[in-house]
């Protein structure tokens, strides 16, 4: 393994040294209850590569211990998902529905041991007896039943005797626990509902905390890998197998962050939500964050699994930028898939100059030399081109065609306007050019200069297909429901044409159509008579983006203009190759103007940002640091005592929430001091980041009881003092509790 391990890999090999497990068994336990989203790949590849890594092995499991939501189509969906990331789970696919009868066996043995007892009390007031988070819970008077009276009732329960919600079996904990999750927990409920496999067999079914468990230890689970949502479950998690006795090895859970994607949601209700009410055309809609649906958009699991890698494993969630996954899709096809000329919204050009027919040579893939492969595309006198490749009256950086400009087709001849056709409303319909006989791409003699080639299609031979324009399915950046449904998600184009070459005998491809985004030809709706192509994700560098950006240039070069009047020695206007960077930062890796602007200008620091990221892929969090604490250094000092890689280690511990920004600035100033790395400055001074509620709580309880006004306060209206208190809390932790979980935590006690 690498000296950049996560923090999961390295709790596995210290469980191996210390000889705790001789196999390292993980697991994959989806409920079948929907089709998996890209969240469910990051926990694939988190679970079946530990395994992978340690020569151990992965089960998937379906958690299906709800019937009224689960069905065997989603079982197959989950399956299919696993396999198209290249991943093996070996002959058998587990089920917690074959325990079923094993479960049962020890939720009659927690009875015997008066660990477990048959509630007779509402949903509502299991809800009200529970307590809040300041108050302890009061016990049920049904927690006084005899074991032989809790034995005879779950037995009935099981046969059926009895109605949904009338009885439930729940741990006998403790109703004070400063966990809720303890406060007596369910184990079983009563569901009169056909199961997909059992039938009608059961009437009862285990709750999750309580099968879970059960299950990994049953199937000799190692590490029991779970997201961030689980954590507090885990007490319950280990009282069972600890009550239990259960024989050692046993295993234990870990949780990690789950991911989260703007512009998305991964809410199993909302994405069930969007099919049903038809907003989508299904699970594998390819606008729909499922993995049926980015397989079907065109997605390639070698993108989806280099992202996983990308984003890593953390403690502490955080959100992803989209244009992450985005970025992943063009990398891996940029590499490897053919360019083709394909014509969106097509305008006729007419070569009155030409006459007959021929073909030109065309290379699949013009910019990577190893790489063979060409087609022949038909020229002909009646071509169609882009509308967007022709202006009549153009802007100053407008390069492709005009009445005064001329350009050149793609692999072919350059053309001249000469006349411009329209119709009784003023729509442009038809250009009449004239092409150059020996200006032919390869053996140019005609000594004319232009500035860009656009995309064309002979007339006669261009084969119609749809075209389905697809882009980000919500509008806002944080979805909270089907309101904020982008309208323009899917864009439909009937009559788009294509080069007679893409038509496909086996359409399992992707393509490039140059100039438009990669696009793949649709696995479901591609038929011979109707060809179907879905775009997948679009190019990085089109000309609205290089517009866009180079009106941010001059915007912030103006800004300069306007300095220089006033101060001396200011910043001068960007060269070029300034101006390249500055485009890179700004639309690739995403930096804001003012951040880029900076770099792109600072050779030692450009230099230095561009190390940092060979080291972690985090870009604007690695260039925040270098503009303002590096070049703080840099302009107090000619040498710096650290390096980039320490830099991009020091972010590494921030964005997995080892640290918090705050106590970040503490470490670099001991890094600027000593030279020495952040990881072991964070160890030595014990400065990680504490985000245990269990460690919290008493804190919070004695800033409470300390400050007794400002809680009346508070309590009064005044709800400007939370963050008095949580200002409290930090202070006394020395700055090292998690602030979010510290404010989450005070709003609870103070309610």
């Amino acid at each position: 393994m690498s000296e950049n391990k996560d923090f999961l890999r390295t709790i596995v090999e210290e469980d191996l040294k210390k000889g705790k497990y001789k196999k390292i068994v993980t697991r994959f336990p989806p409920e079948p209850n929907g089709f998996p989203h890209i969240g469910h790949a990051k926990s694939i590849c988190i679970n079946f590569g530990i395994a992978r890594d340690y020569q151990g092995h992965c089960n998937l499991r379906m958690d299906d211990t709800n019937p009224t939501t689960e069905d065997t189509k989603y079982v197959e969906a989950l399956k299919d998902a696993v396999q198209w990331l290249g991943f093996d789970w070996g002959k058998d696919v587990y089920f917690t529905s074959d325990y079923f009868p094993k479960i049962y066996d020890y939720a009659v043995e927690l009875i015997k041991m008066g660990k477990a007892y048959v509630d007779s009390i509402t949903e509502e007031e299991i809800r009200e007896y529970r307590g809040t988070v300041i108050q302890a819970g009061k016990r049920s008077k049904y927690a006084q039943r005899t074991i032989e009276e809790n034995l005879e009732l779950f037995e009935k329960m099981k046969n059926g005797e009895f109605k949904d919600g009338e009885h439930v079996l729940r741990a006998k904990i403790d109703m004070s626990a400063a966990n809720m999750k303890m406060r007596d927990p369910l184990l079983y409920r009563i569901r009169h509902a056909h199961h997909f496999r059992t039938g009608d067999e059961w009437n009862i079914y285990p709750m999750y905390d309580f099968a879970h468990c059960l299950s990994d230890y049953i199937e000799g689970v190692s590490h029991s890998i779970c997201t961030l949502e689980f954590e507090n479950n885990r007490d319950i998690y280990d009282w069972v197998l600890d009550t239990l006795s259960l024989e050692l090895p046993r295993p234990y859970q870990h949780e990690f962050a789950r991911l989260g994607i703007n512009y998305t949601v991964m809410s199993k209700r909302k994405l069930l939500e969007l099919v049903n009410e038809k907003k989508v055309s299904g699970w594998d809609d390819p606008r729909m964050p499922t993995i049926a649906g980015y397989k079907r958009r065109g997605y390639t699991p070698e993108s989806i699994l280099n992202f996983c890698d990308q984003i890593g494993i953390a403690k502490a969630n955080s959100m992803v930028d989209v244009a992450q996954l985005e970025f992943c899709i063009r990398d891996d096809l940029n590499k490897k898939v053919p360019r083709v000329m394909c014509v969106l919204d097509p305008l006729k050009v007419t070569i009155e100059n030409y006459e007959g027919s021929e073909e030109i040579d065309a290379p699949y893939y013009p910019h990577d030399v190893p790489k063979e492969g060409s087609r022949k595309i038909p020229f002909s006198k009646e071509l169609y081109i882009e509308r967007d490749d022709f202006m009549e009256n153009p802007p100053k950086d407008y390069f492709r065609l005009t009445p005064t400009q001329a350009v050149r087709l793609r692999h072919g001849y350059i053309i001249t306007c000469k006349e411009v056709i329209k119709d009784d409303s003023g729509n442009i319909i038809e250009i009449k050019a004239e092409y150059h006989p020996n200006s032919k791409s390869g053996s140019d003699t005609s000594g004319i200069k232009v500035k860009s080639a656009i995309q064309w299609l002979s007339a006669k031979e261009a084969k119609v297909v749809e075209v389905r324009l697809y882009d980000r399915l919500f509008k806002d950046e944080a979805p909270e429901g089907l309101e904020d449904i982008n309208p323009d998600s899917l864009i439909v184009i009937k009559d788009a044409l294509i080069e007679p070459a893409v038509i496909l005998e086996k359409p399992d491809e992707r393509f490039q159509f140059e100039r438009q985004g990669y696009f793949y030809a649709d696995p479901i709706d591609y038929t011979d008579e109707k060809p179907v192509f879905n775009k997948i994700v679009g190019l990085k560098d089109s000309w609205a983006k290089k517009t866009k950006t180079e009106k941010i240039v001059q915007k912030i070069e103006s800004k300069v203009e306007v300095k220089k009047a006033q101060v001396v020695g200011t910043e001068v206007a960007m060269s070029e190759e300034q101006k390249a960077l500055f485009e890179r930062y700004t639309n690739e890796l995403e930096l804001n103007t003012e951040v880029s602007n900076i770099l792109a200008r600072d050779e030692k620091l450009s230099l230095f940002f561009e190390e940092a990221l060979t080291k972690l892929n985090s870009p604007i969090s690695i260039a925040n640091i270098i503009v303002t604490e590096v070049a703080r250094e840099l302009k107090e000092s000619s040498e710096l005592k650290f390096n980039a890689k320490q830099i991009s280690e020091l972010v590494k511990l921030i964005d997995e929430g080892t640290i918090s920004s705050k106590i970040a600035k503490q470490v670099f100033e001991e890094m600027s001091k000593s030279g020495e790395n952040p990881t072991q400055i964070v160890q030595d001074k014990g400065l990680v980041q504490i985000s245990d509620p269990a460690k919290i709580l008493p804190i919070i309880d004695d800033v409470i009881e300390k400050n007794p006004d400002n809680v009346a306060k508070f309590k009064a209206g005044n709800t400007k003092l939370l963050g008095f208190f949580v200002g409290q809390v930090l202070k006394a932790t020395g700055v090292k509790a998690n602030p979010k979980v510290v404010n989450e935590l005070v709003e609870q006690k103070l309610k």
